[in-house]
């Protein structure tokens, strides 16, 4: 009975995934699914890369976390649309769902967004088992937290298409350690795309948004929209 519970509940989040990309898609609107452990430096990447899209693409974001709007205060300089979805009203989940994706969606004029943000909760294993609606999937790490997280935690890599290495900058050995999350992130997927960066710096951002900006190009030319 348990499995069958599971099933369902796995089920459901597919086919609504299925509705918010169509969604998303139909607006020619790319949509980033923002993964990687607590103190990484999601939000700070957000940051460096808004403040890098200004001018050259419309974002918005949708902010999660269990409690408090302190990531949403942060990145509402930019004067962007932000939707914050807090888990401890649903319990406290350790990710977010495709049904509260779809109700974040209706708080946003996807007509005047070309790459949405979906800042996720900090976890290495359960975001990667809920499809949002997400065109893809990017893991950001912090090259001092070790080199063998994508060994360990190889779901994730496997669905993802770029892992972004942070904090290059804080360690003399960031580089040869950001080598070594590359190559291992390879291993586990080997058409991962890997950027050694640093959102404190700038180092390296230039190629993520390079990447950013060619995929949500790509997602423009196959929407319509409506």
């Amino acid at each position: 009975m348990e499995i069958k519970i599971v099933e369902n509940i796995l089920a459901a989040n597919e086919a609504q995934a299925r509705e918010n990309r169509d969604l998303l898609s139909s607006y020619g609107v790319f949509a980033v699914n923002v993964m990687g452990p607590p103190g990484a430096g999601k939000t700070t990447i957000l940051e460096a890369t808004l403040q890098a899209l200004a001018g050259r693409a419309r974002s918005a974001v949708i902010e999660g976390d269990v409690a408090t709007t302190a990531d949403s205060e942060k990145l509402a300089r930019f004067g962007i649309p932000i939707v914050q979805i807090n888990t401890d009203r649903f319990g406290g989940h350790c990710h977010l769902e495709a049904n509260m994706i779809a109700s974040a969606l209706e708080k946003i004029s996807l007509s005047s967004v070309d790459i949405l943000f979906i800042e996720n909760i900090g976890n290495l294993i359960c975001p990667a088992e809920f499809d949002l609606g997400q065109h893809s999937n990017v893991i950001v790490l912090d090259a001092t937290g070790g080199t063998d997280k994508p060994l360990k935690y190889p779901l994730m890599f496997h669905t993802s298409q770029a892992v972004l290495i942070n904090k290059i900058d804080l360690s003399p050995d960031g580089a040869s350690d950001a080598a070594e999350i590359s190559e291992n992130a390879i291993r586990v997927n080997p058409t991962v795309k890997c950027f050694p960066l640093s959102a404190k710096t700038g180092e390296g951002m230039a190629h993520w948004i390079e990447w950013l900006l060619r995929s949500a190009q790509n997602a423009a030319q196959r929407g319509s929209h409506p």
